[in-house]
């Protein structure tokens, strides 16, 4: 993909469903009785994963040309896949679907891309063991995972990481628990299971920083609208802000307390950005959106704001290009265990462009103000660098080439198209 440098950007985008909830709606939909019915669902590369995973599972799940319907089979519904189960590039899938089917009363193995086969496991295998699940990885820790049945025990389990992901994969199989399962972590994580399970049902009980499944629960479908995807909205906040002349109306934005740390910390840099019609979707706080040119400053971002944008910091890197001063992003390390290791993959390629970027074990230091040049640069096959890079593109001095930019089917299939849709030239 060949990325011009732009002289504005305006317009309106309808942004596409959020990734998080898309994989949410299926997999609750799945183990609760009755039909679910979806809207928005976000029709990527990692949510038709899912799909795939649970239909192999004996799940009815139809496209309807304006929604996704499951017929959901209750908790002990699912049967045993013929085949392994392919995840795709899809960590979410990987890992929330071992929490399901540790409950299960067959056995399965689950796999996914080449990617997925780097990704450690073992924060999700050790509080699972720790539950008497049996599953086992390639090398320990590695897909192929192969779980077997056990019976499944509840667990107080205080994790060495805030992800959402671990915390998702323990409360789904503290549903076939014999006891109550409590998640702890050090800052609280994206909270959309919480917040689905307990629309489809289940019993859960949030305090702090800490989450309480009750197994057993008695989970019934429903309609969910998906909001637009906050992950998706940040290469299109940021553009808006960096590029001069520019208006952007961003549409359906998920503005969760637990994942707008982006756009915390654009405004903390002098962004100027509106959140107009606020509203609940599902449970979901969502908004409309205005973006504007802006001039930024530098900040520092560390600690409990982290995790609430973890997948945005590539986006955020490149606003801080453009920021006066120096940017400093600290405690976020496990940047470097994500599609790529995304601490290096963005010092290597915005340092092509003449980025001043120094990588650190937990972070990045940025120093903003350096004009950007044209180059070939390499998206790793990592949708969010791709997208991120091809945002800093936009403000080089030459059109800029992206290798394998394919890889942005897996969260927003029509990046590249509406980039140009909103993209004006001299």
């Amino acid at each position: 993909m060949i990325i011009q440098p732009a002289s504005s950007l305006k317009g309106t985008l309808s942004i596409p469903g959020d990734k998080s909830i898309s994989h949410r709606s299926i997999m609750f939909g799945s183990i609760a009785e009755g039909e679910t019915r979806i809207y928005n669902f976000l029709m990527g590369d990692d949510c038709l994963s899912t799909i795939r995973c649970f239909r192999q599972l004996g799940i009815h799940i139809e496209m309807c040309p304006d929604s996704i319907l499951v017929q959901g089979k209750g908790l002990h519904g699912l049967s045993k896949s013929d085949t392994i189960l392919d995840c795709g590039n899809s960590g979410t899938t990987t890992r929330l679907i071992s929490g399901i089917l540790a409950g299960q009363s067959f056995t399965s193995t689950l796999t996914g891309d080449a990617s997925i086969q780097k990704r450690p496991m073992n924060r999700i295998m050790v509080p699972l063991k720790a539950m008497n699940a049996h599953i086992e990885g390639k090398d320990d820790s590695y897909c192929p995972l192969t779980i077997t049945p056990s019976t499944l025990t509840g667990i107080n389990y205080a994790s060495p990481v805030a992800s959402a992901q671990v915390k998702s994969c323990i409360l789904l199989a503290g549903l076939y628990a014999d006891s109550p399962v409590t998640v702890s972590e050090p800052s609280i994580s994206r909270d959309h299971t919480e917040r689905m399970l307990k629309a489809f049902g289940a019993k859960i009980e949030t305090e702090g920083k800490c989450v309480t499944v009750h197994p057993n629960s008695h989970l019934t479908g429903r309609e969910v609208i998906v909001p637009g995807d906050i992950s998706s909205a940040a290469f299109f906040m940021v553009a808006g802000l960096i590029v001069p002349n520019s208006k952007l109306t961003l549409k359906n934005v998920g503005i969760n307390p637990t994942r707008r740390g982006l756009l915390d910390a654009l405004l903390e840099m002098g962004g100027r950005i509106t959140c107009l019609n606020e509203r609940e979707l599902c449970g979901e706080p969502v908004c409309d959106m205005i973006v504007e040119s802006s001039h930024l400053k530098g900040i520092t971002i560390s600690g409990d704001i982290i995790p609430t944008m973890i997948d945005e910091i590539p986006a955020f890197a490149v606003a801080a290009l453009f920021a006066e001063g120096t940017t400093t992003v600290k405690d976020a390390k496990e940047l470097r265990v994500k599609e790529s290791n995304r601490i290096d993959t963005m010092t290597n390629e915005l340092t092509k462009m003449g980025a001043h970027i120094t990588p650190q074990e937990d972070g990045l230091i940025i120093e903003g103000g350096y004009p950007l040049q044209g180059a070939k640069l390499e998206s790793y096959d990592d949708h969010r660098i791709a997208m991120s890079l091809a945002v800093a593109s936009l403000m080089a001095s030459s059109p800029s080439e992206i290798e394998n930019s394919e890889c942005v089917r897996i969260s927003y299939p029509h990046f590249f198209e509406h980039l140009k849709e909103v993209s004006m030239y001299d």
